[in-house]
């Protein structure tokens, strides 16, 4: 029978030889999701939640944007960079917001300019985008223009919602609606609604928006 070895050091310096692999858990905050390495669904379901903080928290930063602005003094401004597709929000010299956007696609780009705000509709429907429906609700041609789509036959205009809106140049306003991180409108500033609440709730009339490049 073989005899047992006996170590000539500790297994405290045995353990510090071995390469043990680094795991760190990441806790997501909203549940108790916990990511070890690079699982997808996991990663997901973190960026899901994250999503949702400002429903716990308000204020808290997202990748659609933060809102800080609720208790700061100052006139109000609104600065949009059509490159960054972002918005910024000023009270006096403080940047209190900040929000994801999407501006007017090719041919239908949001021009750049300094305006300000000259209406405010909060459950405005546009009179010149929108679907034309048939009878039954169904839509028969999607995503419109009144003035360049015909429109077929048995049909009607359905305009399109657009919550929170602000005029701030002839046609164009900022308002919530689909934010794809990439230029999709027809020329309208669209925003988070979580995002185009805030900046709604705290623009007084005659605001001013700068839109650059």
């Amino acid at each position: 029978m073989p005899l047992p070895v006996a170590l000539s050091h500790d297994t405290t310096s045995v353990r510090r030889r071995m390469k043990v692999p680094k795991i760190t858990p990441i806790f997501a905050a909203i549940g108790s999701v916990i990511i070890f390495g690079g699982c997808a669904d996991f990663q997901q379901e973190l960026t899901a939640g994250a999503q949702r903080l400002p429903d716990f928290f308000p204020g808290a930063a997202t990748s659609e944007g933060y809102w800080h602005g609720g208790h700061f003094p100052g006139p109000a401004k609104i600065v949009v960079h059509v490159h960054e597709q972002r918005a910024y929000f000023y009270k006096g010299r403080r940047l209190v917001g900040e929000s994801t956007v999407s501006t007017g696609k090719r041919g239908f780009d949001t021009p750049p300019g300094r305006y300000h705000v000259i209406e405010k509709d909060k459950t405005h429907v546009s009179s010149e985008f929108g679907d034309y429906v048939n009878d039954w609700g169904q839509v028969v041609k999607a995503n419109i223009d009144v003035r360049k789509d015909a429109q077929p036959a048995d049909t009607h205009f359905d305009g399109a919602r657009m919550p929170y809106f602000m005029r701030f140049n002839g046609g164009y306003g900022m308002h919530a609606g689909y934010v794809p991180r990439f230029r999709a409108s027809h020329g309208c500033i669209r925003l988070p609604a979580r995002m185009a609440r805030h900046f709604f709730e705290n623009t007084p009339d005659d605001t001013p928006v700068i839109v650059r490049e």
